[in-house]
């Protein structure tokens, strides 16, 4: 199949070309755009507690806004306490401000929020202070773009509004603004989102062509990952933008980000195993055409199987309970599709079409390096096996120990935004003189089952017991509902609304005391962000119970059809599985035993499965596929494992290498949530590559011999047997 592809490709270049550019115009031009979306509710299904409470909240209360609010925090530029002539200049810049469908301040000041009425009041930094007479900051609210959720474009207009009227208000005046909330989060994390965007797409590029140069010291080879991965990922992006329309998929903010490290990533590698095995044919006194053909012969099943079990893992993310990993599954799914198919057709076409001027300046590309270092410890491995087994298997079961220690964190928010972001900035001002919980609350929905009003009395039970409860700071009677069938309370919780004990004092105190004190033919139903949150988590812990199982099966599946083998694809999964255990346990002590940080966000072990799972089973698929081909030359298992690391470690550390470069460049987006994934994700794949695919995996092959290939003959010779014995009494006396 891939001898005709080969053949097919060498021959026809300029219709293999012709036939991309047109498919790129036409996708490119018919596809909508990709949209991401904020809102973490809409990645939840609708049978979760949080989703009925945020149906039942519109349902009762069409007219509420809860979600589109700005806090507008005021301090004094020199820190010091604030006046009553401050005071008065706070109320009077509010006064000028425009909130929701551009009315003034003034016009709605008598609006309720769940806070309370908008109103620019001093927050006592001294909690026995009952006169403001302490007072650092002022503190006012209002609406943003009402009736919108606060991820929209319209609200975040108004948040920028916001901004640049209160700057021009405030002009002259003693006072500095900062304006936080859920519009102003969602517009700043917007805002880092395209920063990070323009920062890892450039250090991804520059670190590419860096690392091609060294290797190849190609002008032409350096530029094509650019060309390429340039032209797949405008298709790429248009086919995910009408997939997710197609079928109402929810794209995390992040996908963009992510996308651009995957296109160019997993892209670079499966060009380096063409070009690698292309250049070693042209070594062999093989033309160009011939070259190409028989490249894409001997590399293509490897890049097929490999991107082959890639793609199978992110759709395996279709049986997510989350709508973020519906989502991104398929989205990387398409995007590896694509460059596979690039991969396979498009870069051996430029190649042919290029000929020996894509090695241009170099003129040493037809010279086979000694391969020294390689060559060593491709001996030492052939003739000690063992010790290579145990100390690489060893060191990632030490490290996965600790992934037992993972603590998962829920703060989306901030971890996306950079700590000097103006939302980040007030949002401390804030909570320092005001509870943590105060600034997010937990709504509780009290309503009848039949529609029938539901007493005063009732909703006053339900909030006494709420406040009663444990980690709960305050709790509050809100509005009842026109219809009367419902009642609103508000829950200020002790912790911070995203951490850890909130979410444990929603999960064991909030929603039982709720339930339980929802009288006969009532419901209580709990939601805001916290709730969220805890419904995530349950989410999650499905989905790590159903999603990794279905994965590992199939990728089982296409390894053992792609050796012939049932022995090989079980331990190749173990030796993947260490290597995710190991990064997530290597992760949690840099991050939590060593920076000293609460935890780490709830999706990186999706995320290290979605890449060192996938991607680090390219690399054993690449060196696997090498051992077999060696061994049918008529190598025994330790001389083919020996070869395999000289010819084959090249390779994987050349691809390894740039992969690793590029998720690490994440690193540089300035947010925890890039900053925790890019390191995780670029050690993963350091581990995969350096540590499983070089070491562990042809060791394992080594010492399980031809049992490995059992019950198929994958590794019998096609060109005779050159015997047992004798290479491994060479490997031995030359190691």
């Amino acid at each position: 199949m891939f001898g005709v592809l080969g053949r097919f490709v060498s021959r026809q270049p300029w219709y293999v070309v012709g036939a991309w550019l047109v498919f790129a115009a036409l996708v490119v031009a018919l596809s909508p755009k990709l949209e991401p979306t904020a809102d973490q509710s809409e990645f939840l299904p609708r049978h979760y507690e949080s989703i009925k409470a945020i149906e039942a909240l519109s349902d009762a209360y069409p007219d509420l806004n809860t979600n589109t609010g700005a806090v507008v925090v005021l301090d004094r530029k020199d820190g010091a306490t604030v006046t009553p002539d401050d005071i008065a200049a706070a109320n009077k810049a509010m006064t000028t401000v425009k909130g929701e469908l551009g009315k003034t301040f003034a016009d709605i000041k008598e609006t309720q929020t769940p806070q309370g009425p908008l109103l620019a009041v001093p927050v006592p930094a001294d909690k026995s202070d009952t006169t403001g007479a302490s007072a650092k900051i002022i503190v006012s609210e209002i609406n943003l773009a009402d009736g919108v959720a606060g991820y929209e474009t319209s609200a975040m207009d108004d948040a920028k509004a916001l901004r640049k009227d209160l700057a021009k208000a405030l002009s002259g005046t003693d006072l500095r603004y900062g304006v936080t909330g859920s519009v102003a989060q969602n517009l700043d994390s917007q805002e880092a989102s395209g920063n990070a965007l323009l920062i890892v797409g450039v250090a991804t590029i520059v670190l590419i062509v860096a690392l091609l140069a060294i290797i190849f010291r190609s002008v032409l080879i350096c530029l094509m990952p650019v060309v390429v991965v340039g032209l797949v990922s405008a298709v790429a992006t248009g086919l995910i933008g009408a997939a997710n329309e197609a079928f109402n998929l929810k794209a995390d903010s992040s996908i963009e980000q992510i996308l651009v490290v995957v296109l160019y990533g997993v892209g670079t590698d499966y060009i380096l195993f063409f070009l690698f095995r292309y250049r070693e044919r042209l070594r062999e006194g093989e033309d160009t055409r011939g070259a190409v053909a028989h490249a894409l012969e001997r590399a293509g099943e490897a890049i097929a199987s490999a991107g082959g079990a890639v793609i199978v893992s992110f759709m395996a993310l279709i049986l997510s309970s989350l709508g973020v990993f519906k989502a991104i599954g398929p989205a990387l799914a398409i995007a590896v599709a694509v460059t596979l198919l690039a991969s396979l057709t498009l870069v051996p076409a430029l190649a042919t079409l290029l000929g020996k001027a894509l090695f241009w300046p170099s003129k040493k590309y037809l010279q086979e390096p000694k391969a020294a270092r390689f060559a060593a410890l491709g001996r030492s491995l052939g003739a000690h096996p063992g010790r290579f087994a145990v100390a690489s298997g060893g060191a990632l079961a030490i490290l996965a120990i600790f992934a037992l220690s993972f603590t998962p964190s829920f703060d989306f928010g901030s971890s996306s935004i950079p700590k000097s972001a103006e939302s980040s900035v007030a949002s401390a001002k804030l909570t320092t003189y005001v509870s943590a919980g105060a600034t997010d609350p937990t709504l509780v929905v009290l309503r009848s089952k039949d529609g029938a009003p539901v007493d005063k009395s009732a909703a006053d039970g339900l909030v006494s017991a709420l406040g009663a409860a444990k980690g709960v700071g305050s709790a509050t009677l809100g509005p009842q509902s026109q219809d009367k069938s419902a009642w609103l309370a508000f829950v200020s919780l002790d912790d911070d609304p995203i951490s850890s004990a909130a979410i444990a004092t929603v999960l064991d105190q909030v929603r039982p005391v709720a339930h339980q004190s929802a009288p006969p033919g009532t419901e209580a139903l709990v939601g805001g962000n916290t709730s969220v949150f805890v419904d995530f988590q349950k989410a999650m812990n499905r989905d790590y119970s159903v999603v990794f199982p279905v994965a590992a099966l199939v990728i089982i599946v296409i390894l053992a059809l792609l050796l012939r083998s049932a022995v090989a694809p079980v331990y190749l999964m173990i030796s993947v599985g260490l290597g995710f255990g190991a990064t997530l346990g290597a992760t949690v002590v840099v991050f939590q035993h060593i920076m000293g940080d609460s935890g780490l966000i709830f999706i990186l072990p999706m995320y290290i499965y979605l890449f060192v799972v996938a991607l680090g089973t390219d690399y054993n698929i690449l060196m696997i596929a090498r051992l077999r081909e060696e061994a049918r030359e008529g190598l025994s298992p330790r001389q083919a494992a020996a070869e395999t690391l000289k010819h084959g470690g090249p390779t994987v550390a050349a691809a390894g290498l740039i992969l690793a470069g590029t998720f690490a460049s994440l690193m540089l987006a300035g947010n925890s949530l890039l900053v925790s994934m890019g390191f995780a994700i670029s050690l993963g794949i350091v581990i995969a590559a350096f540590v499983m695919a070089m070491f562990f995996t042809p060791a394992l092959t080594a010492l399980i011999g031809h049992a490995a290939w059992w019950p198929g003959h994958g590794d019998e010779a096609k060109h005779g047997d050159h015997g047992d014995e004798e290479p491994e009494k060479e490997l031995a006396a030359t190691s």
